[in-house]
Order: C-alpha cells, then structure tokens, then sequence
C-alpha cells in the first residue's frame, strides 16, 4: 500500500442491477485466530458453487514471497531483483495452468518494471472484470502484508478458477502491478494504455491491498456502491459489518481505474491507522493499535499476518468472481497429465527435494532416462522428502497418481517395517511402503485421488529411515493423470 496520499492494492468490479441475497451468520473470532469461514448458508446457486480458498496454500504462496525476498538483499521493490522473481513466481504458476501471460514494460515507472497481466479463456472479450494487487513492497523488507497478501489472495484464486474450468459468463482478467510503493505507477501506465473501447469493456475493477493485517479490521472500497455488493454480501453473511476503507482512498491501484470512470471496490485490512475501541469490540484484535504494526518496516514477514482475516478475503473474492463472471454449467474436463519432469530427466524443476535426492548416481538405477528420485539408502537415521505442488482439473471421470518404485534393503527381519516411505497428496497419507516391500527391480503402483478434483495441491513423497541396515526407495516415471 502506498504511503500518504497514495496506496497499492487489489481489485474486483461488480454490475449495475444486481442482486444478492444472503443470510447473516455471526462469526466471532479474532483477526489473529485460524479459523475455517463457514459459508453463507442461504445463497444463489453461483454462491454455493463458489469454492472454499485454501488458506494452507495462499499461506504457501506468501512463504515463497518472503524467501524471494530473503534472497534478494530483503525486499522486493519494484525494478529490484526480488520484484522481478516475485513476478517470475506468479507468472509460472499461471502459465502452467492455462492462462494467456502477458508482461507490460511500465517505462514511465520510477523503478521501470513490468506488470503482469492473465486472462483465463472463456466469456465475452466485451465484459471483462478485473482483479488486481500490487506486487512490489518498498525496499525496507520483504512487504509480505504490503502487498504479498493481496498477489498471493488472487494467485490461489487464479488457480482455483482454472482447476475447477466453469462456464464463463464474463471474461475475467487478472493483473499484478510494479511501482505501486513510488505513486500507483504501475496501473497508472495500464490504464492510460487502454483506449477507450478497451477500457469500456472493462465492467468493473476490484483491488486487494493488504487482506492479511495482523490486527486487521474488514474494509471496502465503496463499501455502499453496487460493485462492492457481491464482496460485502460475503462479509456480511460472516457477521462481520464492514466499513468504509477511509484510510485507503486514493492511496492503491484502484484509484486511476476509478478516474478513468471505471467501477472500483476492493478488500483491505488496513496499514498504520490505529484501530478503535468499538473496531475491537466487533472485530477482535487491540484497540488502539495499528492495523498493521509492521507498515513498511522489515518486520512485515510472514509473521505479520492473521490467517483469519486472510482466509476471509481470499473466500471473499472467491464468493464475488463467481457471482460476476461463472455460469451455472458443468466444469469440461481438461484431462492430461499434470506433473511436471516426472521422469526426472529435466533438473529438479518444479521437485523441491532434499539434497542429493534427484540424482544420476550409479548405486541405484533408473527405470528409464539417466535419473530417478532416490531417498534414503543411508543406514542411519535420515529423513528425505521430494514434493511438488499439482493443480488437479475438475469435471473428469478418473484421476489416477501413478509412479514406479524399487526397494532394496539391507534389513533382514520378515515382520517389522523400520523404514517408511509415505505418499501423500496435501494433509492426507494415500500410501505408506516399508524395507517389507523390497523387490528385485521396479513396481508400478497407482493411486486414486479423485477427492482432489479441482484442487492445487501437494503431492509429496517422504522416506525415514532407522539407525541401522540401509533402505533405498527410488522412484521413477511419476504420473498423475486426469481423464
């Protein structure tokens, strides 16, 4: 969020004439307590097919953002290294699933940089809603609140819309923005790049800035406009009672959107104004403190944010893109194999895997190419892990994680599992093999996740080995396939 007269943030526009109706369901919780946001119990149909947003992975990508940050002198201002691999970060996973990426040179930029802008397919080129953050934070930390929290909250809804493919009745347009920090520059050059047919197709535009304030209170842009309906009917069917982002007027990106007489609103938490008592009498949190103690300070990691408030904006906007732009069809399934380099012949991308795990070494051999993922095989106490995040496509009849696995061991007992390889997609254990499963060569084992349709996930394979008497567990060829 940009200081003094201007700010950075996210956004999302709603139609003139419509309707919502939702009842109220009273949470009371504070904005620091992780909590699961229940739904609105009485809604349209567009808001009970409206996904739940994993907090888990919006969560996981603000993690990404701070070790960006951490490797990259601390920060991630615009035109600085840590910006250009934050961007870098979101245009990948958008890429990988399904999105047209494009990269806009801001020239007029202080620190000349690129914004980032994603159209999923589907839905009329004349009716477009816009969702936006800034993606830069200012140079004195790694800006994981200000404004990780508003890219990461639009990247797993991203995410999410492609997973689950519905009817499209608008197109929808997302956008990350540079130079926010030095005066909104980033939006500022987009907008006046769009003529004046362009900027009529765009029927509203909704920004998030700062979603994840660690004493955060429930603002909106225009909280009494019709565009901010569908973000307000979801906070108030939570019993929230959003205010008006008085702190925030002028100061993000929504504001050369709403200059140019395009309908603004918007989701933020707030930045260094100081909550009141009857805030904190509503909302939790401390009265009399900021909103967010670590505006623009280094402190601003991801310590510095409430998963309850974040989780209630990502679902938010979630609730909002469905109202606007998805019909009431059924998902097509997009099919196709959905794990990258699973033969391991590419380097280790998009594997996170414990050193030395993807590997062309001559002690185990693969089942086809010059590599394979082999954990353990130490003979001393050792665990490994290789994961990878997988978005699986909604709408199919059949999802199937399939991989080849050989075990030798040194172990000599018949009846007792001392060492473990787990296989597990997200939170939940599919499949666990032991030094009890050692074979000759390799086995082809499959599995059925089929209760992951829809959803970005982590598959992740981990070995543990005992004190004593090596197990090796090598895989090779992994699949997960959607049909």
């Amino acid at each position: 969020m940009r200081g003094r007269t201007l700010s950075a943030g996210v956004a999302l526009a709603v139609f003139a004439g419509m309707t919502v109706t939702l009842a109220a369901q009273p949470v009371t919780a504070s904005p620091t307590t992780t909590a699961t946001v229940a739904r609105p119990i009485a809604a349209s149909a567009a808001a009970l097919a409206a996904p739940d947003i994993s907090v888990t992975n919006v969560q996981a990508h603000l993690a990404q953002f701070n070790s960006i940050a951490s490797s990259n002198g601390g920060n991630r201002r615009a035109g600085s290294a840590g910006y250009t691999a934050s961007l870098n970060y979101v245009k990948t996973r958008l890429q990988s699933a399904g999105y047209t990426v494009t990269e806009q040179y801001c020239s007029t930029c202080t620190y000349p940089s690129n914004n980032l802008i994603a159209e999923w397919p589907g839905g009329p080129t004349d009716q477009v809603v816009m969702f936006g953050a800034h993606l830069d934070g200012v140079s004195a930390g790694p800006g994981i609140n200000d404004n990780a929290s508003g890219s990461a909250t639009l990247l797993e809804n991203a995410l999410v819309l492609a997973a689950q493919n519905p009817t499209m009745t608008k197109k929808v347009r997302f956008a990350w923005w540079t130079d926010e920090e030095q005066g909104l520059n980033g939006s500022r050059f987009y907008v006046n790049s769009l003529t004046a047919t362009q900027r009529g197709y765009v029927k509203g535009y909704y920004n998030f800035d700062m979603v994840g304030s660690i004493n955060g209170g429930y603002f909106i842009n225009r909280v009494t406009s019709t565009t901010a309906a569908p973000l307000k009917a979801y906070w108030d069917s939570l019993g929230l009672s959003p205010e008006e982002n008085v702190e925030g007027q002028g100061r993000s990106d929504d504001y050369y959107f709403q200059q140019a007489g395009i309908p603004t609103s918007g989701y933020a938490a707030g930045a260094s104004a100081r909550k009141t008592s009857s805030q904190a009498a509503k909302w939790g949190g401390t009265a009399n403190s900021a909103y967010d103690p670590c505006y623009h300070r280094a402190c601003d990691t991801t310590a510095n944010v409430s998963a309850t408030v974040l989780n209630r904006a990502a679902d938010g906007v979630a609730y909002a893109l469905w109202q606007l732009a998805v019909g009431g069809g059924t998902p097509s399934c997009a099919g196709g194999q959905v794990v990258g380099n699973g033969g391991f012949e590419n380097g280790s991308t998009p594997w996170t895997a414990s050193s030395g795990v993807i590997t062309n070494a001559s002690g185990q051999p693969p089942r086809t190419g010059s590599y394979k993922a082999w954990l353990n095989g130490y003979g001393s106490i050792r665990t490994e892990n290789l994961a990878q995040s997988v978005t699986l496509p909604a709408g199919c009849s059949s999802y199937t994680l399939s991989f080849w696995l050989h075990i030798d061991t040194a172990e000599t007992t018949g009846s007792t599992a001392y060492d473990r390889l787990t296989v597990q997609v997200g939170s939940t254990t599919l499949a666990t093999y032991s030094n009890l499963n050692a074979a000759a060569g390799y086995v082809q084992r499959s599995l059925n996740v089929a209760g992951f349709a829809g959803q970005t996930v982590t598959l992740r394979f981990t070995g543990s080995e005992d004190s004593s008497l090596q197990t090796s567990f090598v895989l090779d060829d992994v699949t997960l396939l959607a049909s």
